[in-house]
């Protein structure tokens, strides 16, 4: 068998095991970053799968990561939330990375909502903005398109002109100013990590034009428009980037701000989730 036939069966087989434990085709996926896990308690109904209950589903292993599939219905949608993803900087390759895309993809799922907590590189983002993504740059050396191209999952030279659906940016606008919250916009940038960015870099991405980093993200938003899902992105911008304050980047400090601002974030994807 093909490396490309053993990764598809894999596929097929994570989505028939979900199917066999009745979580329908829901409306939207929703991918969790660090500390956004708390927005699974929102579902009503719910079904929690570990991760380690999918086969081939590869683990989370990061703080602030549950590493399970919740899905139950919010605000009329039947929606499946993702608490944890995998990371490059893990050691996995993209195909790995994006694994659950292309099984959320395959269960029919046709929109997929991914949310990080990110480093601000724009100085107007404080700690605890929410970031709507308008566009990323991919500076992660390396792309989950590469290898031969499966055309079960998508053609092999997908459009990226509008990964982040203008669609469904213009439902989390709505959705925030009815909560009369206020929701930054900007480009966000995916770095490999694990290792925080150098000042240096930081005024390097902000030349280009970014506005936040991260470390996730874009190997999914690529992965989804191949195969033909909308996607939203929303960052919530944890810490200022390097060299913006005086002050050493700590992962703690990424959780503390990510819990501070959890009502606000899962309401803005609740209102969002109920304009669908």
């Amino acid at each position: 068998m093909s490396a490309l036939d053993a990764y598809y069966d894999a596929v097929q087989g994570a989505a028939a095991a979900l199917r066999a434990r009745d979580v329908g085709i829901p409306d939207v996926a929703v991918v969790l970053g660090s500390g956004l896990g708390d927005f699974t308690a929102r579902l009503s109904d719910p079904v929690a799968i570990p991760y380690g209950e999918i086969p081939g589903w590869p683990a989370s292993a990061v703080i602030g990561h549950a590493g399970r599939l919740v899905v139950g219905m919010l605000a009329g949608r039947r929606v499946a939330a993702l608490s944890g993803r995998v990371h490059a900087y893990e050691g996995h390759d993209f195909k790995t990375v994006t694994f659950a895309t292309r099984v959320l993809g395959t269960l029919g799922i046709k929109v997929l909502f991914l949310t990080n907590a990110a480093g601000g590189i724009n100085v107007a983002f404080g700690a605890g903005t929410l970031m709507l993504i308008e566009d990323h740059i991919n500076l992660m050396g390396g792309n989950p398109l590469t290898g031969p191209n499966d055309e079960r999952f998508g053609v092999r030279f997908p459009d990226m002109t509008g990964v982040y659906a203008p669609r469904l940016r213009a439902l989390a606008i709505e959705a925030a100013q009815a909560a009369k919250m206020t929701l930054g916009r900007g480009v966000y940038v995916g770095l490999h990590g694990p290792s925080y960015e150098t000042p240096a870099e930081i005024r390097f991405l902000r030349t280009i034009g970014a506005d936040a980093v991260g470390m996730s993200t874009v190997p999914e938003a690529i992965v989804a428009r191949h195969m033909g899902m909308e996607v939203l992105g929303i960052s919530c911008i944890t810490n200022a980037a390097a060299g913006v304050l005086p002050q050493p980047l700590d992962h703690n400090e990424v959780m503390a701000v990510a819990a501070r601002v959890r009502g606000e974030f899962s309401a803005l994807l609740e209102g969002t989730i109920g304009r669908l």
